[in-house]
């Protein structure tokens, strides 16, 4: 029997903090959880800050771990049911723990957004998750739940057994961290590895017999209903939920997944390409990507004032045997205050919760589904038929 429920990995970071600030008042009574991180006296201060709250969590337990020492890591893995990281970016840092996790059979759960670094885990480690009976489920922060959850819940209020369409319309009002910002440009200045890692996780994985799963990018257009600006969004976010249709027969004989970025007014459109556009240029050159990651450290990330005023919506429109549907997602602060939520929300969820027999890289929709929704809805979150 492991020593603990959970154990949260990289808790002295500006997102681990958050989310053992959500362990603290959301684990439930008799719930084993400890705190990890490389640097014990980090660690110590967080657990006296939190124990500022509740004394009890004066005594949480402290594990020592680096992701250069493999033997900590395997330590850690085979102390816990469930194991979070939070030290990113991932594909600098990531696998070490991954690994640990999948050989030790630990459950295991991350908030990366980085698509090679998702391929390269899935080529990697997914066999031997599947061996030893672990779940290795990536992306569950604001990359990807909202859109992999939203979409799992939006094909469930469609019809079976027929081709499904669903689109999602992302809006956002919210600064990045550090951390986030750095995992970008790190993503940004490496799209040829990117391509390289899913092409060779497509040749990898099994065929689909007899469906088709798509996630094409779709095309610049006015969103239904709301008349918003859309354009491709080329997140991870799609990649997920095209994992999530094709582990699932209920996503139809035929599922297309399209993802956009929603906004009001044609100006904020012009503003945000412009920007992307540049950020994603200056990433391909090395000095400009170490220039700006400089901007905005790792460990630094909007204030308590500033995600109080932060929220998020994602809208989708779905479609399948003569039927429509629009639903939502819609939540606060979507980077850190609910990423904090929706991770530790899902570590409880694979600890506690009756669920599908899955192992190996799994999403949150193959993994927790319905039950994740539910324990996110109760935690203050909104998934709604419109």
């Amino acid at each position: 029997m492991a020593d603990y429920d959970v154990v949260l990995f990289g808790a002295t970071g500006f997102t681990g903090a958050l989310t053992a600030e959500h362990l603290a008042r959301s684990v439930p009574p008799g719930c084993r959880w400890a705190l990890a991180g490389r640097n014990p006296g980090k660690l110590d201060a967080l657990r006296t800050r939190l124990a500022e709250s509740d004394d009890s969590l004066g005594d949480l337990p402290l594990l020592t771990a680096d992701v250069t020492d493999e033997a900590s890591l395997r330590a850690v893995a085979a102390s816990a049911k469930v194991v979070i990281s939070t030290v990113g970016p991932y594909l600098e840092y990531g696998e070490p723990l991954v690994a640990a996790c999948a050989a030790e059979g630990t459950d295991y759960v991350d908030l990366t957004g980085e698509p090679e670094f998702v391929d390269r885990m899935y080529l990697a480690y997914h066999a031997k998750a599947a061996e030893t009976g672990a779940r290795l489920v990536h992306c569950c922060g604001f990359d990807s739940i909202p859109h992999d959850l939203g979409a799992h819940y939006t094909v469930q209020q469609l019809p079976e057994g027929v081709p499904l369409q669903v689109d999602g319309y992302v809006r956002v009002g919210a600064m990045p961290s550090g951390g986030t910002f750095l995992t970008a440009m790190t993503s940004f200045g490496r799209y040829s590895q990117m391509t390289r890692a899913a092409r060779d996780r497509a040749a990898a994985e099994p065929a689909l017999a007899g469906r088709t799963v798509r996630t094409p990018a779709g095309t610049p257009h006015r969103a239904p209903g709301t008349r918003h600006w859309a354009v491709p969004l080329p997140t991870i976010d799609p990649q997920i939920v095209g994992h999530s249709a094709r582990a699932s027969e209920r996503y139809g004989p035929e599922f297309r997944y399209r993802h956009f970025a929603a906004f009001a007014h044609l100006p904020s459109l012009a503003a945000g390409a412009v920007g992307m556009g540049a950020l994603v240029a200056a990433a391909q050159v090395p000095p400009a990507r170490r220039a700006l990651s400089r901007l905005l450290a790792p460990g630094q990330g909007p204030s308590p004032e500033r995600r109080a005023r932060s929220w998020f919506s994602v809208r989708f429109e779905g479609t399948g045997g003569g039927e429509h549907v629009t639903t939502e997602v819609s939540g606060g602060d979507p980077g850190y205050d609910e990423t904090a939520k929706m991770l530790g929300e899902s570590a409880l969820c694979l600890a506690f919760d009756e669920l599908p027999e899955t192992a190996g890289q799994v999403t949150t929709a193959t993994a927790m589904g319905d039950a994740l929704i539910g324990r996110l809805t109760r935690a203050g979150m909104t998934f709604r038929t419109l």
